[in-house]
């Protein structure tokens, strides 16, 4: 379910989606975290507490300090250095009588280079210590109600180990602990040490903020990212899609990608790669609906010759014209077998010649190959030479698909030696000229019968001589192919005395 959900979306709402889990999965472990860093901070600080409690106790014990109020008062001054760092240090009797405040003492550390003696606490008068007091008082928060806390450690199964609570009044954040003091035998009173412990909730409060700086940040971010992937990215390769559907469709929508094909990055060669592809690809299904139509054209005659003949047969009894009437029908199937071939070929080349890659090719060596081939045939059959002429050049160099050229030389041969006759002599000249290389074949054969002699390079074209009919009328027309496939250009003409002559004129490398 999932899974389908994710896979239906688009690329910007997944993307989109995909963050949104991220920000869950973050701020679930920021909640976490943030639970966790308190009390964390919380027990650190309570460590160093119960620290000073422990040493504390054991002073207490060791110098057998009475717990009465002079008494410790006593401890407390002359143990100041202790709690320099600490905001209040209170003791409680066993009654939860307080005893004894670090509140009430002068802890300057500037007291703290004075020899570490026990000052009498007659030194202290009453009127001092209210004095003090009231001051202690203007520059302090109120006091928090330790007594009832107290009580309720003492009753609680926390008796007997030191115990941590915080408050919070006045916007002021207090650390508080708590542990009884045993002499060995019974419970003689408690300590308790409060902190002001600020910093703590700073230092979440810093987190907190950082946090929530840095969800605001990233949340701009990825909607300008989100703005910028689908304006720039998305929004095009949507176009491109567009554009493949309306071509597929043959539908009559216009849609521009000329704005993408500019682009310079990896879209923009995508997109011209794309109209190249989709225009080759439209311009084969022209050409193969196009083949189809003339195709259907050129073997609706000789099917019909075919029917006729074959309902001329089956009533005649005279034999010559039943040879003559087979003849016919013998060279009917001849002309669509061969129509229906080469349409095969030609449509296997169209495919075949998109995956195959030029080059450097010279032009002389195939020349000689083909022409021995079809001198090794013609000559001895039907007496027809073929010779190779040359401008004396070393070389003719052109960039082009060997097969390619060979099929193109093949077919203009074949030609030359349909329209010839017997005895005659075809010539076959290469030359260069102006960076370009030609290619001459001339033949001593009827020639064009029109004066427009490019009609010849047309499929099916039908204006030939009756016995040119073992042709097909496609292999001008495959020829004219190859020749602009390698940028090159075909022409045909007729001889002044007799015979044609047709001319092809490649690029030179």
């Amino acid at each position: 379910m999932f899974s389908s959900l994710i896979t239906n979306l688009s690329i910007l709402k997944k993307f989109i989606f995909i963050n949104l889990i991220i920000f869950i999965v973050i701020g679930s472990f920021t909640v976490v975290y943030l639970d966790t860093i308190q009390p964390s901070l919380i027990n650190k600080k309570a460590s160093n507490h119960i620290k000073i409690i422990d040493n504390t106790i054991d002073n207490i014990n060791r110098l057998k300090i009475d717990f009465t109020e002079n008494e410790i008062k006593k401890f407390l001054f002359s143990t100041r250095f202790l709690f320099q760092n600490l905001d209040r240090v209170i003791i409680l009797d066993d009654k939860f009588n307080l005893i004894g405040d670090t509140d009430n003492l002068d802890l300057d550390p500037r007291s703290f280079s004075q020899k570490l003696e026990i000052i009498e606490l007659s030194e202290l008068n009453e009127t001092d210590n209210l004095e003090y007091k009231e001051n202690v008082t203007k520059k302090k928060k109120k006091a928090l109600s330790i007594s009832d806390i107290v009580s309720n450690y003492a009753s609680s199964k926390e008796f007997g180990k030191p115990y941590t609570f915080t408050e919070e009044t006045y916007n002021q954040f207090f650390l508080v602990t708590i542990k009884n003091v045993n002499d060995g035998k019974k419970n003689i009173g408690y300590l308790a040490i409060t902190e002001n412990a600020n910093e703590i909730k700073t230092a979440i409060n810093e987190r907190k903020n950082f946090i929530i700086r840095t969800f605001f940040a990233v949340v701009i971010v990825i909607i300008v990212f989100s703005l910028v992937l689908n304006r720039y990215f998305l929004k095009p390769i949507k176009n491109l899609v567009n554009y493949t559907n309306i071509i597929k469709d043959k539908t009559k929508i216009k849609l521009d990608i000329e704005p993408i094909k500019k682009r310079n990055d990896e879209l923009g060669k995508l997109s011209k790669s794309l109209d190249a592809m989709t225009n080759e690809l439209q311009k084969r299904i022209n050409t193969a609906e196009n083949f189809s139509t003339d195709l259907v054209h050129e073997i609706r005659n000789p099917l019909a010759s075919l029917k006729s003949a074959s309902e001329i047969i089956s009533e005649t009894e005279d034999k010559d014209q039943r040879d003559k009437l087979i003849g016919i029908v013998s060279h009917d199937v001849e002309r669509i077998e061969r129509l229906i071939t080469d349409y095969s070929q030609m449509l296997k080349d169209e495919v075949a010649i998109s995956s195959e890659k030029m080059k450097k090719l010279d032009l002389i060596l195939i020349t000689k190959s083909v022409v021995d081939d079809f001198n090794s045939i013609y000559d001895s059959k039907r007496g027809i030479s073929i010779k190779m002429k040359t401008n004396g050049e070393k070389n003719y160099h052109i960039l082009g698909i060997e097969n390619r050229i060979e099929q193109i030389i093949a077919n203009l041969l074949d030609n030359s030696i349909s329209f010839s006759k017997n005895n005659q002599e075809i010539i076959v000249e290469l030359e260069k000229k102006n960076g370009s290389v030609n290619l001459k074949v001339v033949d001593e054969g009827e020639g064009f019968r029109e004066n427009d002699t490019q009609k010849i390079f047309k499929r099916f074209y039908s204006n030939r001589p009756d016995k040119f009919g073992k042709h097909s009328g496609l292999g001008l027309n495959i020829v004219k192919n190859l020749v602009e496939l390698h940028n090159g250009n075909i022409l045909a003409s007729n001889n002044k005395v007799k015979g044609a002559k047709i001319e092809i004129s490649f690029p030179g490398v």
